[in-house]
């Protein structure tokens, strides 16, 4: 960084203490202390709403190498959405001919409060411990005695509960054309989507709309969609009753559906699944994911804090029909995808546009695709 940084704390909700300096905005944030594991694609990881409410923490110990671009963002307007973020070693300048500017200058030009220099290892393990939990990041005349931060720091709301779709979706409805010639048109319930979602759509011929979290069902069918897309998205989603109704009225109407992320608990949910908040959650780019359809791994990009109830292959019934657990986590056995065994109906947990990769599931927008156009056909019952 060039300017000359003042001191900065990272406070605990359980009292751990991280010493260090200012990096991006100076004052005060609160929010839930979260890590990701991912060794790029930071400005992706800044910018992605599901990450609205949380203070990051970089595994990788230096941030900030690339500097900041106009391309590379996941939210409308470049907005930067996570509430504060930690690192270990802020590069000092930019150094890549996309840079448009560096990161340290960004986060303050949007208000993002930091801390740099503190043992970001020694964060990450004790989160891996103890679980995410309230956190506080403060600097200047934010600072005060350590009795006094923790105060503010346990009286923000908890993760638990937090109703934050609303916050982040889209006030109006958009489109995003499809690239040539259009062969379908989705409507995506924006829970929080990342731009590059309909990207992906558009590079197959498909014109999304994009719809805000509160539509009825009757609005998204006034579009008459051949598909309806639930997006990736933040907060507890045992709070989305709205979106849950919306999308049993999709499966009832038989419209072929697909769900990333926070879709894919709302699609659990639809199916009379429960959801938990997980201990510390899956955030990076290398989680190994087993389609047990397929028996195919998947290196997979993720960012939940929750997760469905089930075990790795379950078959259970529904009002729609019979459906199956399809994805497990190699690592610890989460839920990572569910679907209708008739097929017009499936979700994961990870993020198959993930734009700083991996690609392992790309494909996943084509079996979309495939449903889409076997459902025009009559092969899948509507």
């Amino acid at each position: 960084m060039s300017r000359k940084a003042g001191r900065a704390v990272l406070v605990l909700d359980d009292g751990r203490v991280f010493t260090g300096t200012e990096f991006g905005a100076v004052g005060q944030t609160l929010g839930e202390a979260v890590f990701s594991t991912g060794m790029s694609g930071y400005q992706e990881t800044l910018t992605d709403p599901s990450y609205h409410g949380q203070i990051v923490v970089a595994t990788a110990p230096q941030i900030g190498n690339t500097g900041w671009n106009g391309e590379d963002a996941e939210s409308r307007g470049d907005k930067i959405w996570v509430a504060g973020y930690a690192v270990r070693d802020p590069s000092p300048r930019a150094s890549n001919w996309r840079a448009t500017g560096t990161l340290d200058d960004e986060l303050v030009r949007q208000g993002v409060v930091g801390i740099a220099g503190i043992d970001t290892r020694a964060v990450v393990r004790h989160l891996r411990s103890a679980g995410s939990m309230k956190a506080g990041v403060f600097s200047g005349d934010a600072l005060a005695e350590v009795d006094e931060l923790l105060a503010r720091v346990r009286s923000q709301p908890s993760m638990l509960g937090a109703d934050l779709a609303g916050e982040v979706s889209t006030g109006t409805t958009y489109v995003v054309e499809a690239e040539g010639q259009q062969r379908f048109r989705v409507a995506a319930l924006d829970l929080g989507i990342k731009t590059n979602t309909p990207r992906n759509f558009a590079k197959r011929g498909i014109q999304t709309h994009v719809v805000p979290s509160n539509a009825t069902f009757d609005a998204v069918a006034a579009l008459d969609p051949d598909g309806v897309f639930l997006s990736n998205g933040p907060g507890d989603p045992a709070t989305a009753d709205h979106v849950v109704e919306v999308t049993r009225k999709v499966l009832e109407a038989g419209i072929p559906l697909f769900g990333i992320c926070f879709g894919n608990q709302i699609l659990g949910r639809a199916l009379g699944r429960s959801t938990y908040k997980m201990a510390f959650g899956h955030r990076g780019i290398n989680v190994p994911v087993v389609d047990h359809l397929t028996g195919r791994v998947a290196i997979t990009s993720q960012n939940h804090g929750f997760a469905l109830e089930g075990e790795a292959g379950e078959e259970f019934d529904t009002q729609f029909g019979r459906a199956i657990v399809s994805h497990t986590c190699a690592n610890d056995g989460v839920v990572e995808g569910i679907k209708l065994v008739d097929g017009r109906a499936f979700s994961v947990q990870y993020h198959p546009e993930s734009a700083a990769g991996p690609h392992d599931a790309a494909y996943l927008f084509d079996q979309f695709v495939n449903l889409i156009s076997e459902a025009k056909a009559g092969k899948v019952e509507r």
